[in-house]
């Protein structure tokens, strides 16, 4: 038996739906722009997820609960090893760097925000637990790519905490 959605959460998965095809293409066509290898690995990876995120939202609309242990493990396993590709670089920042890599991550970091706080607001919104729990999940990802574009930015001298 599908879950019956009220209007606001079909609303609101309809927006997560267009937010993710935008970040999945996005993410291809900067990958393919990127000089860098690692960065455009990284933006590879994160596309793929983006589209794992998308087969979710995709499930939702149609009244589908998501099994999160499945996908935990999937994303997880995938997550890893790209956050730590980006954090391993060289400890000390290079002063030079590729500016047009600089505004892809810039371009990147700045979307995933906005998608993570939309996350945010739909997570309120939905009525289901297991589906608050999906929607969750989903934005913690969007997170960590937020964090894995940080990471590489930082260590690679294009962003500065200071």
């Amino acid at each position: 038996m599908a879950l019956q959605l009220t209007q606001k959460e079909k609303q609101l998965l309809q927006d997560q739906k267009s937010h993710e095809e935008l970040c999945i293409e996005k993410y291809q066509q900067h990958a393919q722009r990127a000089a860098d290898p690692k960065l455009k690995q990284l933006f590879e990876s994160y596309a793929q997820q983006e589209q794992q995120h998308l087969n979710t939202i995709v499930s939702m609309l149609n009244g589908q609960v998501p099994m999160m242990n499945q996908n935990q493990s999937q994303s997880g396993q995938s997550q890893q090893p790209q956050a730590g590709a980006a954090q391993s670089q060289s400890g000390t920042a290079p002063s030079q760097y590729n500016q047009a890599d600089a505004t892809l991550c810039n371009d990147m970091l700045m979307t995933e925000k906005y998608v993570s706080g939309a996350y945010d607001t739909a997570i309120f919104e939905f009525t289901d637990a297991n589906m608050r729990q999906a929607l969750n999940h989903i934005q913690k990802e969007e997170q960590q790519h937020g964090e894995g574009i940080f990471n590489y930015m930082q260590s690679n001298g294009m962003y500065n905490v200071k």
